[in-house]
């Protein structure tokens, strides 16, 4: 089993800044790569960023020059550094990890959700 634990969610004016941490644990033989999607009511999910183990980087138009996305490997870790946030960044955020279990084939993986308000 392999289990990722989301933080670092919560409530922020517009214009500020957050940042979103994501775990990956359980029986990892290796992780391909690892991101950050984020849905709002009535819409699908929307790849925000993403980051490969190799460290190629790829991010949505919406968010470019705003969020930087940062992974520890070796610590099967991921970070999404949010800033200049805006009321159109609130959305539940979803930690993703394609990840090749122990024993198994390579899989997506995904947290719980972190809800993330920008709100005055």
């Amino acid at each position: 089993q392999v289990q990722l634990v989301e933080s670092g969610g919560g409530l922020v004016q517009p214009g500020g800044s957050l940042r979103l941490s994501c775990t990956a644990s359980g029986s990892i033989f290796s992780i391909n790569g690892m991101g950050w999607y984020r849905q709002t009511p009535g819409k699908e999910r929307e790849l925000v960023a993403a980051i490969a183990n190799g460290g190629r980087t790829n991010y949505a138009d919406s968010v470019k020059g705003r969020f930087t996305i940062s992974g520890e490997y070796a610590k099967n870790t991921v970070y999404l550094q949010m800033n200049s946030l805006k009321p159109d960044d609130t959305a539940v955020y979803y930690c993703n990890a394609v990840v090749r279990p122990t024993g198994g084939v390579k899989s997506d993986y995904w947290g719980q959700g972190t809800q993330v308000t920008v709100s005055s």
